[in-house]
């Protein structure tokens, strides 16, 4: 009678032991993680600082002017190439990931699609401009262009938007469908009035951290949006090579005009103006990631008190 009991407790020895070692190892991978998170912080605090800091110290009134020495045109197009990127790989993106949620039959087709979207989402941006240069410059016999260049960054923003899309779909709860389908609805009606309007929120996020790349873009642009800006604020007529809104005359972003400051200026302010445009780079970096976090959160929320 005394052997079973004796085996028992030397089991229950045992399983502590095991317990007590998981523990332990789960405390260990934990703080290792906390080490690793608080290291990338720390990184990207240091760098932003710095940044910030050099450009706040070439702070001068004529770098925000609109004149050759300041940013001021620059920051326009910087922004307006942003926005047309978005206005043609939002729509593509949004539509190509709910098509992989929703239509596309398992198999050789949705794994050739998220094939090709790995394989874009990986591409340098530098051959994203190469790309662009030959298709939308070379092959059009156009010249360089905010429009060109928006197309090279709607190439490298598809991908973060289209998998944004379809994972937000795929992790939607199945009685979102099944309640609207089971009400009578279509397949588009349950897509277009329940399942996108409860994606919303992932979906803004993904919106916003494209526009973030796209801010911060340099490589692309080099081939396809030109490095000179001649602009007319008294010129509307988009036709009109200097006309502010015209997309089809050449454009130079922050980033370009960073990277020609600190490789061909030779001015006595172009220090000064690499560092400003620097600074209101990483400003513009972090108020999107900031953004695409709470609008998500408030649109997530929104919609969730509306579908309760």
């Amino acid at each position: 009678m005394t052997q079973p009991s004796n085996e028992g407790a030397l089991n229950l020895r045992y399983i502590d032991a095991g317990l007590k070692k998981a523990r332990f190892s789960d405390h260990v991978a934990t703080g290792f993680f906390y080490v690793v998170s608080a290291a990338f912080v720390l990184l990207l605090i240091a760098f932003t600082l710095y940044v910030v800091w050099g450009g706040v110290k070439a702070l001068k009134p004529e770098i925000f002017s609109f004149g050759i020495n300041g940013i001021g045109n620059q920051f326009f197009n910087t922004v307006y190439l942003v926005v047309l990127s978005l206005i043609i790989s939002v729509p593509i993106g949004v539509f190509a990931g709910v098509y992989m949620a929703e239509y596309a039959p398992p198999g050789r087709v949705t794994n050739s699609l998220r094939m090709a979207i790995e394989t874009l989402s990986s591409l340098p941006s530098i051959v994203v401009g190469l790309f662009g240069y030959l298709v939308f410059i070379i092959m059009v016999h156009s010249q360089w262009s905010l429009f060109a260049g928006s197309l090279a960054v709607s190439v490298l923003s598809l991908p973060l938007i289209t998998s944004t899309t379809y994972d937000a779909f795929k992790t939607l709860p199945s009685g979102y469908k099944e309640g609207s389908l089971a009400l009578g609805a279509t397949h588009f009606e349950t897509i277009w009035h329940v399942m996108l309007p409860a994606t919303i929120g992932p979906i803004v996020t993904g919106v916003i951290l494209a526009a973030g790349r796209g801010f911060g873009e340099a490589a692309a642009l080099l081939y396809t949006a030109g490095m000179s800006t001649d602009i007319n604020w008294n010129n509307w007529n988009l036709a009109s090579p200097a006309c502010p809104l015209n997309p089809f005359r050449p454009g130079e972003t922050l980033s370009l005009q960073v990277w020609a400051a600190r490789t061909e200026g030779v001015g006595a302010g172009a220090a000064d103006t690499a560092a400003a445009a620097s600074a209101v780079l990483m400003i513009m970096v972090l108020v999107f990631s900031i953004g695409a976090r709470l609008v998500s959160r408030y649109v997530t929320k929104k919609t969730e008190g509306e579908n309760a």
